[in-house]
């Protein structure tokens, strides 16, 4: 009779572990890495402790009875390795999809940062906005869009004044006023170009533009000091042999 009582305490504490387990696997997905581990844990000891028990407490005087409730532990304890199984593939899920997250989460992140590009020879860090913005803008200046290409870098220029696209945006910025026909305005953009990049490559150029505007001026003494200074600065450039062939034909 003892026996009796014992074993169908052990089948109430497998039954109530069983129930308590199963709104653990229905929110298993929820539980984070140590939660889960823990209830894996909990459930393997409730099945040694089961095992253990049948082991132990055994009376060969009560065969019929020990057999019945052997057979009822065991199917408990196939039921909760079962619930071990369940929750252990949860948690290779969950901690799969953790992983691919954060990859994914990495290579966004990545592409945010800055990105080293070789501008006129040095290398600068560009922010994606940055660049997009800088490649719209000379889009419209390619496409003939000169009064969009002005706004475009103007704006670029007031939003990234520290950029390593400064230069080439102010230089553009200058051409596309001379190509509508504002030369005051092409004259100062190319002006603030020599003024604040003295050493960029696109000086000798930005130089030209100013004479030629000079030239549309009707102001050919302004236009012959400049070309002048383009021999004479940059003697060896493709400017200063376009800036020789300028000088004859203003005489």
């Amino acid at each position: 009779m003892v026996m009796r009582i014992f074993y169908k305490s052990a089948l109430g504490a497998a039954l109530v572990a069983a129930f308590s387990c199963a709104p653990m696997a229905a929110h298993a997905g929820l539980f984070d890495d140590a939660e889960a581990r823990k209830a894996i844990l909990d459930m393997r000891n409730q099945i040694d402790t089961l095992q253990h028990t049948m082991g132990d407490k055994a009376d060969k005087s009560s065969t019929l009875t020990l057999a019945d409730q052997t057979d009822q532990l065991r199917q408990e304890i196939a039921r909760l390795r079962g619930q071990i199984e369940v929750l252990t593939n949860q948690l290779s899920d969950t901690q799969q999809r953790q992983k691919d997250f954060y990859v994914d989460l990495d290579t966004r992140m990545r592409k945010l940062e800055p990105q080293q590009v070789n501008i006129d020879g040095k290398t600068s860090n560009v922010g994606q906005n940055e660049q997009k913005s800088y490649d719209g803008a000379l889009a419209s200046f390619k496409n003939g869009d000169y009064k969009g290409a002005v706004a475009a870098l103007t704006d670029f220029l007031m939003r990234y004044p520290q950029s390593g696209y400064a230069p080439s945006a102010q230089y553009f910025l200058g051409n596309a006023y001379y190509a509508v026909s504002d030369y005051k305005n092409a004259i100062a953009a190319e002006q603030t170009l020599i003024k604040n990049y003295p050493d960029n490559p696109k000086v000798p150029d930005a130089q030209l533009t100013i004479a030629s505007a000079y030239t549309d001026l009707k102001d050919k003494m302004a236009a012959r000091r400049m070309l002048s200074t383009i021999i004479s600065q940059h003697p060896d450039s493709p400017a200063a042999q376009t800036a020789k062939e300028r000088q004859a034909a203003l005489k």
